[in-house]
């Protein structure tokens, strides 16, 4: 951060960032379409999500069950959450916010992608010292939070009305009462940055 927008914001005030990881930072649905399409021969692409669990009616599975089965298994191989691409942006202003801020990684994850996970981590430098796989994300205090499941956010939102929840615009999520929406990384960053100001005001 420019010693001009510290002089500008005052003292400096350290916030814990939640930041969930597929769907955010990470690109899931491009990550498992280009394992299926490459095993099954099919030309699936990202525009074709429109909601959540669309994995299940745009492949050959019968339910989600079956799809999170194939996408463990994977061949014996690692798991579709191994290797997957950051969005645009993404880490770069992640390494940029943690220089004033805790980074803290939110993922709801089955328990067999835990291992890949650390390792997708810990591969692209995620600035973080804190990460937790757990499904009711509000149970981790932070100041700030920014998510795109719809099934999360209204949680953060009911249990944590101390914190600002930011909604990662997607096809699969609509707007939430109390959450601002984020459109890309870009703004986020803008938006961190602009909250910074207003807790450094003196009291």
């Amino acid at each position: 951060m420019s010693p001009q927008w510290l002089a500008y914001c005052g003292r400096k005030v350290d916030m814990r960032l939640g930041i969930d990881l597929d769907g955010v930072v990470t690109n899931f649905i491009l990550g498992w379409m280009t394992r299926y399409n490459v095993e099954f021969g099919t030309h699936l692409t990202e525009d074709l999500v429109d909601h959540w669990d669309a994995a299940a009616d745009l492949t050959h599975f019968s339910d989600m069950s079956d799809f999170w089965g194939w996408a463990g298994a994977a061949g014996g191989g690692p798991t579709v959450f191994r290797n997957l691409t950051a969005y645009p942006g993404a880490l770069r202003t992640l390494n940029e916010l943690a220089v004033d801020h805790d980074i803290v990684i939110l993922s709801m994850k089955p328990d067999w992608a835990a291992s890949d996970t650390f390792a997708w981590i810990a591969e692209h430098h995620i600035p973080t010292r804190e990460v937790h796989l757990l499904r009711d994300k509000w149970r981790v205090q932070c100041d700030l939070y920014l998510d795109d499941s719809p099934h999360a956010l209204p949680g953060l939102v009911a249990n944590r009305p101390e914190a600002i929840v930011c909604r990662y615009v997607r096809p699969w999520n609509e707007p939430v009462p109390g959450a601002r929406d984020i459109h890309d990384w870009a703004e986020f960053c803008a938006f961190v940055k602009q909250e910074e100001c207003e807790w450094s005001q003196p009291a």
